[in-house]
Order: C-alpha cells, then structure tokens, then sequence
C-alpha cells in the first residue's frame, strides 16, 4: 500500500484544523446558548479522554502522569477564574451565557500551539513524534491537562449556574 506524501497530509489536515480553530474562537467570544446535555456530555468526555491517556503515558513514561496532574489543577483554576468572569442571562426560558475570553483563547491557544508543534515534528518525521511518544511527553500531557482541567471547571461552573437559576417548583 502506497503512503500519501507528507504535503498531502498538510493539504487535507490544514484546512480542517484552520476550520475548527476558527469554530473554537468564534465559541469562546460570543454569547452561548447554555444546553445541559452538552456541559454534561464535557464531563463525560474529558475525564474519560484523560483516563485512556493516561493509561497509555503509564506504560512508557509515567513521569507524563505529573504532567497531568499540574495540567490538571492549572486548568480548574483558570476555568473557575474564567466562569467568575463569564456573562450570564435568561431570556424567557432559554439561557445564555457569553465566555471570558481572554483566558479560554488562551487555553485553546496553548493547546493548539503544541498540537502544531506535535504536527510538525510529525510530518517532518522526528523520531520522537510516533504515537506512544505523543500519549507519553509530559509537555504534551501538561498542556492537555490544563485544556481538560478548564472545561472541566467551566462545565462545571455552568451547571451550577444553571441549578442556582432554575425555577424552584410550584407546590400547592
């Protein structure tokens, strides 16, 4: 079976990340409906994309496993500074909420500056960019954790916003 050439990878793979860095902005600096299932579905998701990382950084290098840790912590941190920070309404029966910006597009930015870098290395055919070692750097984990930890705290944060605002029920 023949490979695609490394410019072909780029040709397919830059278009999509410019597409979801732009989705990801566009997120983290406008007005937001808040759906519950979703801020759900991100505490399901992370702690479960965590578990399989570490999982794999265990068997080749469980130093990483700090890495994640002090991700981890630095992002709960940011993201409950960010939720302090974030702007809240209620229209009728809908709910809203609009980020603190300047801390989530740093989170993503972060984040996406190590992915590029982890792309590079690999199309460039480092030898240190194969897939274990991608699951094993500390770096990579470090900055995963702080991106997990984050939306980990904001989820979080939006559903007790969301318990604190509901409708108490009507007894009779």
């Amino acid at each position: 079976m023949q490979h695609m050439p490394n410019a072909a990878y780029a040709l397919v793979l830059v278009p999509l990340v410019l597409w979801r860095v732009y989705s990801r902005i566009k997120r983290l600096t406008s007005r937001q409906r808040s759906r519950t299932w979703r801020h759900r579905t991100t505490l399901v998701f992370f702690p479960l994309l965590l578990l399989a990382l570490c999982a794999m950084a265990v068997q080749t290098n469980p130093i990483a496993l700090v890495g994640v840790a002090a991700g981890l912590a630095v992002g709960a941190v940011l993201g409950r500074i960010s939720i302090s920070k974030a702007r809240f309404e209620q229209v009728g029966d809908e709910f809203y909420f609009t980020p603190h910006a300047p801390i989530g597009m740093a989170v993503a930015a972060l984040f996406l500056c190590r992915m590029g870098w982890r792309g590079y290395q690999m199309i460039t055919r480092d030898p240190t960019a194969t897939g274990q070692a991608f699951a094993s750097s500390p770096v990579t984990l470090l900055t995963f954790g702080i991106l997990a930890g984050y939306y980990i705290a904001f989820a979080l944060g939006l559903l007790a916003w969301r318990k604190r605002s509901a409708p108490l029920p009507v007894t009779a």
